[in-house]
């Protein structure tokens, strides 16, 4: 949050009960009163030592083959899990494109255009920053790319 004020980019919180069984991006969507294409989740990918953050609706799947067209590697990989702290400085339910350990490329889905605004995570379990894709965006460096299988399609 502080970032996007700095940035000076207008934004709402919604906060959520977390249930540490449970912390897919659906389940929280269904939290916060969005739908689950509008919330996006940030997963963590690796291509031999270059990490990626990948930006995808909710209810989607990562391709990963996609991402590595977009960008430019020969093969990219899930990071696993119990690395993910250590590289971002965030948990699972709690990753986020914004004030990352290092600052990564950051590959969002093309569909988030299709929004008026989205939700990400605010860094921490149990909160979500709502934002214009634009912003969004902006305040990450995020380059947008055809991403998602399985999901993300236009809003009703």
């Amino acid at each position: 949050m502080r970032i996007l004020e700095r940035a000076g980019v207008p934004f709402e919180t919604r906060a959520y009960e977390v249930d540490e069984s449970d912390l897919s991006a659906i389940t929280v969507a269904h939290k916060v009163g969005l739908d689950p294409r509008q919330v996006f989740k940030t997963l963590v990918t690796r291509s031999g030592r270059d990490v990626f953050l990948a930006v995808i609706p909710g209810d989607a799947a990562l391709d990963l083959k996609a991402l590595a067209r977009a960008t430019g590697a020969r093969k990219v990989e899930m990071v696993p899990l119990k690395e993910v702290q250590a590289l971002t400085g965030y948990i699972r339910g709690g990753v986020t494109a914004l004030g990352t350990k290092k600052p990564y490329p950051v590959w969002v889905d093309r569909s988030i255009e299709a929004w008026p605004v989205v939700a990400v995570s605010a860094g921490t379990r149990g909160l979500q920053l709502l934002v214009a894709p634009a912003d969004y965006l902006k305040a990450t460096g995020g380059q947008l790319a055809e991403l998602a299988t399985g999901g993300g399609a236009e809003p009703a």
